[in-house]
């Protein structure tokens, strides 16, 4: 195992962004950035005696410094997803979030989000791990307490990416982080994604209205498109005309995670028998979000080595509470207590 850091340009503020490569014994390696907190590329072994960077990301550090569109292996927070007219009441105050979607609706916490901050970051070669930093102050993006938040990135030698998330707040907020890379098992530049399986331990999803704002509902899967419980191809049901399809152009939905318990599980499975390739998703989160890349094309992305990303080349696997949850009595809360510590971990493990 090692860790060499690189440099990766200037940021804002004469800070410089430096790329951290770690390596296992197993020759498959990742790359991050203190800026955002971002993992950028996920290498592994390929039958040609080279590498496939299985995430999709861009080459260099100006392209994410506009990453708000896509947020590709970006560390979101302090809440992921969406919250509803960007606003919610807490202890009795009301708090007004960015409205940062055309329908007024917070995504990702808002403009100015962590993804494009300078994270200040420590090295631990023993674990193979690195450490970024960030303190978000009292009323950032809208939301409060003095919020100091950690995401520690471990390269293990069973080919685990582990990433642990931790943070203080001194008064009551929202913690709900999340990271938002796209997985494409063949390969960032190797075309859609819709043809890999997969598996989500998960009997119910968050229903959705137009604006894919929870209603409140949860849905048992039987019977309809979203039914992971058996492993398929993402592309079978992609164009399903079922009504919670067509609300969200295809997949971008929260399942509630079927756990025994608070521990980290096995919550997930994507696989390509093209490669022969497999990720395994762990965590000790209550519910995923898959999102199948809908709308990348839009945006007309220029990709890692130019390449052209389109609609569903990458899919993300997000790992959290539900969106909405601070206003849905119903779900379980993200709210941070002042004095407490959050703390969760989500792991995707490669086979290959």
């Amino acid at each position: 195992m090692s860790i060499e850091i690189s440099d990766f340009g200037n940021c804002e503020n004469g800070k410089f962004a430096k790329i951290f490569t770690l390596t296992n014994s197993n020759n498959m390696f990742i790359k991050l950035t203190n800026y955002g907190a971002i993992l950028v590329s996920v290498l592994l072994p390929n039958q040609i005696q080279s590498y496939d960077d299985v995430v999709l990301g861009f080459d260099t550090l100006d392209k994410y410094s506009s990453n708000d569109i896509c947020y590709f292996g970006s560390t979101v927070g302090r809440n992921s997803s969406r919250i509803s007219n960007a606003q919610f009441t807490l202890n009795e105050k009301i708090y007004d979030l960015d409205k940062n979607e055309k329908n007024k609706n917070n995504l990702h916490s808002g403009f100015n989000p962590y993804n494009e901050r300078y994270w200040d970051y420590s090295v631990d070669e023993e674990n193979n791990s690195v450490t970024f930093s960030l303190f978000s102050p009292d009323g950032d993006q809208g939301f409060p307490g003095d919020f100091n938040v950690s995401v520690t990135y471990t390269l293990t030698n069973s080919n685990e990416v582990k990433i642990e998330y931790s943070g203080t707040s001194n008064k009551d907020t929202i913690a709900n982080m999340t990271n938002h890379s796209y997985f494409n098992l063949s390969g960032h530049d190797s075309g859609t994604a819709l043809n890999q399986y997969l598996y989500i331990n998960s009997n119910k999803y968050a229903e959705i209205d137009d604006e894919l704002i929870p209603t409140g509902n949860f849905i048992d899967v039987t019977n309809t498109p979203l039914d992971f419980r058996t492993s398929k191809q993402i592309g079978i049901d992609i164009n399903n005309p079922y009504k919670q399809m067509q609300l969200a152009g295809g997949f971008d939905h929260s399942f509630i995670i079927d756990k025994k318990d608070n521990s980290i599980e096995k919550i997930a499975v994507l696989r390509d028998e093209k490669t022969n390739r497999t990720m395994e998703v762990y965590s000790d989160c209550m519910a995923l979000q898959f999102y199948a890349g809908n709308f990348i094309e839009n945006n007309t992305i220029l990709g890692k080595n130019n390449y052209s990303y389109k609609n569903r080349s990458g899919i993300c696997l997000e790992t959290g509470f539900l969106p909405d949850a601070i206003n849905q009595k119903k779900f379980v809360s993200p709210i941070l207590k002042a004095g407490d510590t959050y703390h969760t971990t989500t792991i995707y493990k490669f086979i290959f």
